[in-house]
Formats: C-alpha cells, sequence, structure tokens
C-alpha cells in the first residue's frame, strides 16, 4: 500500500462528468492528516506511518498522549492511525498527507463504521418472512419456531435472531474517486460510503483491482 487518508464524511450530492451523466458522490473532508510517528524495521519490527487527524483540545488529551504528541512536536489530534506504507521511509514527523495524494479515477476501498440502527428484530433485521395479518392471526412480526424440542433440543449458531443492528466496522471494495479537490481537501467518490455524517472514514488504495 502507498496511499491512504483519514477523512470525515460531509454529506451526498450529485455531479455532471465530462459526458453530461449525473453521478452520485460522496463528498468527504480527506486530511490534512499529519505523521506523528514513522515505525521502522529496527525499532517497532514492521514499517508503517502513524497519522493524526482533526485537532482535539489539551484538556481532553490523557497524560501519556499528550506527551506522545508532545514528543513529536504536533497539535492534539482526535484519531490516530497506522498506514503500512511500502515506503514509509520517505515520510517523516510532521509531513502532511493531503487529499492530493489520491487523483481522479483511483480506486479505492473506504472503511468505515456503519449506521446504528439499535435493537431490532428478526424481520427488519435479516428479511425474514411475517406472520399473517387478519383473520385473527396473532403472529404477525416475530421470529417463529428456533427448532425442535428434543432434536437436537438447542438452537443453532449463526441462528438469525433479534439483536442489536448496524454499528459496525464495513468496508466498501473498488470505489472509484470522481473528483480531487485539493485547495479544500475534498474528495469525492462516487456512489455510497458506510457510516452516518461526521464519521471517520478511512481510504486505502484498492487491494483487487476490477477487471
Amino acid at each position: 500500500m502507498k496511499k491512504a487518508i483519514l477523512a470525515t464524511k460531509v454529506g451526498m450530492t450529485q455531479i455532471f462528468n465530462e459526458q453530461g451523466v449525473l453521478v452520485p458522490v460522496t463528498v468527504l473532508q480527506a486530511g490534512p492528516c499529519v505523521v506523528t510517528q514513522v515505525k521502522t524495521e529496527e525499532n517497532d519490527g514492521y514499517k508503517a506511518v502513524q497519522v493524526g487527524f482533526v485537532d482535539k483540545r489539551e484538556k481532553l488529551v490523557t497524560k501519556p498522549v499528550k506527551g506522545h504528541f508532545d514528543k513529536a512536536g504536533v497539535a492534539y489530534k482526535k484519531f490516530v492511525r497506522e498506514f503500512c506504507f511500502e515506503n514509509a521511509e520517505d515520510y517523516s514527523v510532521k509531513d502532511e498527507i493531503k487529499a492530493d495524494i489520491f487523483a481522479a479515477g483511483d480506486k479505492v476501498d473506504v472503511t468505515a463504521v456503519s449506521k446504528g440502527k439499535g435493537f431490532q428484530g428478526a424481520v427488519k433485521r435479516f428479511g425474514q418472512h411475517r406472520g399473517p395479518m387478519t383473520h385473527g392471526s396473532k403472529f404477525h412480526r416475530h421470529q417463529g419456531s428456533n427448532g425442535s424440542a428434543t432434536t437436537p433440543g438447542r438452537v443453532f449458531k449463526g441462528k438469525g435472531m433479534p439483536g442489536h443492528m448496524g454499528h459496525k466496522k464495513v468496508t466498501v471494495q473498488n470505489l472509484e474517486i470522481v473528483r480531487v479537490d485539493a485547495e479544500n481537501n475534498l474528495i469525492l467518490v462516487k456512489g455510497a460510503v458506510p457510516g452516518p455524517k461526521k464519521s471517520l472514514v478511512t481510504l486505502k488504495e484498492t487491494v483487487k483491482v476490477s477487471r
């Protein structure tokens, strides 16, 4: 991996491309991310670049984290992540990674935490069938049978049950970057991106290039 950046989700809109085709896009406020540490084979056993994103007030930073940022000489950041760049040795502390690391036409894998839906039943969560809605049937949106009594006498693992829905780490692969606004650090990605507005999004160059 040679290219990656942290971003926050601004929202969705639509633009016209050069052919006049309407394209739905997600607007991402990408960076600037500042390098807080460069990890090497000699010191850490692997090569990586640690970056910080979104400023944070000093009173909200714990003493160990404060010392880490003070040692690097950078402002306190809300989000800290590592990228295992192949060219990690080319980076130095205080370097900035901006939106122009990507260009229009690049394919990226986008990772974010999906929207939380709260506690939901099996009909909404897994698309299971509901019961009859008329003729006195008192079985409408319940789950139904979970298994026989004697054999096997238990519920199999993986059975779709009511529970917490959403709020999971999701990666969408092979999304295309439609436009990059380097001046305002904006990246426009074709299609939808997981997560609500203002949520943290990670963009990495794709690992599976579509044919």
